[in-house]
């Protein structure tokens, strides 16, 4: 029988990580102390998630969908992506800035790497004073510009950089340069890929003091030069209803505020849906009672056709709603 799934993060230490992802972590003597992300859902190649709870545990998702198939990730979805989950679902914890980057779109990165690209949305979960995010140029711009500055290390003068707030949600499209800015804490909303072009990593260097690679020139070959695209999403959340915060073919996402007892209803809903709880906790009901509490990530399967959703003790608590969107819509 399919239930809410919980996974096991995958935790991966990275030179620039911090300190708030520790607590998904079991405490060991070889502890990373630098984390910097914690890959909620992921059916990456040689990083995919196990289910941590239920008669499922131990179970990975690979294997889940082999068996289950539309059942959990939606007939369509699985027609559409067969035994490739089409998600990546990741918190990144920016104690330092990342490193300024572009991602390929799907064509390009199935010529080029025979896997898919990376579209991705951030919400901001927590942000210091101050923190920042880089969301591609200023204005128009061309390769050899770009090229240029990048050389001469005047990248900041033709880039656009916004503020980043608790509670921000930004939407990036394959193709566009960008970088989380340290004091950044983000949940991520991605197509499943790893490809990362670098342009700048800021000089760091890795494990063996040799500098971290750049992929200058295959950057310079997918980065969107044109009118620069509006990132920043705005919205106005209203308690204990869904709103829309992004709808692209690769997925739907919506914010739920709860303070009291929430129905949802999927009859005919032909996708899996994520929550990801960003504020307070939340006991989720769907034949199986599954508590999902701050930084915590759940997956309802596809079959699931009603669930209630009852705050914490603490009266309020604040979801991410992910699906892919087919002919019926939840909202």
């Amino acid at each position: 029988m399919l239930y809410p799934l919980k996974f096991y993060p995958i935790l991966k230490e990275t030179p620039w990580g911090g300190m708030r992802l520790l607590a998904k972590s079991t405490p060991s003597p070889g502890l990373p102390r630098r984390i910097g992300e914690s890959w909620e859902i992921s059916a990456v190649a040689g990083h995919v998630s196990i289910v941590s709870e239920g008669p499922l545990a131990g179970c990975d998702l690979r294997g889940l969908i082999d068996e289950h198939a539309g059942a959990l990730v939606g007939r369509s979805i699985h027609e559409r992506f067969g035994a490739e989950f089409p998600l990546l679902i990741k918190y990144i914890d920016a104690r330092e800035d990342l490193s300024v980057q572009v991602h390929p779109d799907d064509d390009t990165a199935r010529r080029r790497h025979g896997t898919r690209g990376k579209t991705e949305m951030w919400y901001v979960a927590g942000a210091d004073e101050g923190a920042s995010l880089l969301l591609g140029f200023e204005r128009p711009t061309s390769r050899e510009e770009f090229l240029e500055h990048l050389r001469e290390k005047r990248l900041g003068e033709i880039t656009r950089v916004e503020r980043a707030r608790a509670g921000e949600c930004f939407f990036i499209p394959a193709g566009v340069l960008h970088a989380i800015g340290a004091g950044c804490f983000i949940v991520e909303i991605q197509e499943t890929s790893d490809i990362t072009y670098r342009v700048d990593d800021h000089d760091r260097r890795d494990a063996s003091g040799k500098p971290r690679e750049l992929h200058v020139d295959l950057a310079a070959g997918v980065i969107n030069y044109g009118e620069p695209p509006a990132c920043r999403v705005t919205y106005a959340a209203r308690a204990n209803e869904v709103t829309r915060l992004v709808a692209c073919s690769w997925f739907t996402t919506n914010v739920l505020p709860v303070d009291r007892v929430v129905e949802r209803d999927r009859p005919g809903v032909d996708s899996f849906t994520i929550y990801t709880c960003v504020e307070g906790s939340v006991t989720l009901h769907a034949g199986m009672t599954t508590h999902v509490g701050t930084g915590e990530t759940v997956l309802v399967p596809a079959i699931i056709d009603h669930l209630t959703l009852v705050p914490g003790g603490e009266g309020t608590a604040r979801l991410l709603e992910v699906f892919i969107e087919g002919k019926d819509r939840l909202a």
